[in-house]
């Protein structure tokens, strides 16, 4: 719907960089018109100094006053006639996205234990006899039985965790559930998940 002598955002064009407004652009427009190199000058930065104050955040950085100043840069599209105070020539680097990462898209066959476990188990099946793949699996049957609390998933009783270590790991690691003790883990545990209402 549009009205009549109303201005929306959604029909001004689109801020180069939206954190420090439409009126800071607009000061950066007027100074591009400047008629000479010195009322630019002086104008770019007062612009910087302004920017500065409304992005105080800005100042955590350890090099703020060229980040401002690239970011004047971009805000003008590089048509500014200035004598810079410092390079922008990578300023365009600013506005480019990163390139988006891959998901990982392997399956597992019990997702309730996640996929670095899964890690862990293929790590238990090489590892030689001795106490160090001793300690890895007691670690990992402990985790195992935190996940399946933590993600309620059926059984959460010893036997459970012990079948499915045993058939993750085809049959390496076997846990004498009469020796073996797990830790002791409680609901409290774990950070209470907010349920959606309906």
């Amino acid at each position: 719907m549009r009205i009549e002598g109303m201005d929306y955002n959604t029909q001004r064009e689109k801020l180069a960089l939206p954190e420090y407004g439409r009126e800071i652009q607009r000061m950066i427009d007027y100074a591009i018109t400047l008629p000479t190199k010195e009322e630019r000058q002086k104008c770019a930065e007062t612009i910087v100094l302004t920017m500065e104050r409304m992005v105080p955040s800005v100042k955590q950085s350890p090099d703020y006053k060229h980040k401002l100043w690239d970011h004047l840069a971009l805000m003008s599209e590089f048509k500014l006639d200035i004598d810079w105070p410092y390079d922008t020539s990578e300023a365009r680097k600013i506005s480019t996205k990163p390139q988006s990462i891959a998901y990982p898209t392997n399956q597992i066959p019990a997702r309730h234990y996640g996929n670095m476990m899964f890690e862990v188990f293929e790590k238990l099946k090489s590892m030689p006899e001795g106490p160090q793949r001793d300690e890895l699996a007691r670690i990992t049957a402990n985790q195992m039985k935190r996940c399946l609390v933590q993600w309620s998933h059926g059984s959460t009783d010893n036997e459970k965790v012990a079948s499915d270590l045993a058939q993750l790991t085809d049959g390496v690691i076997q846990l004498n559930l009469s020796k073996f003790k797990f830790e002791k883990i409680t609901l409290r545990d774990f950070p209470e998940r907010k349920r959606k209402k309906k």
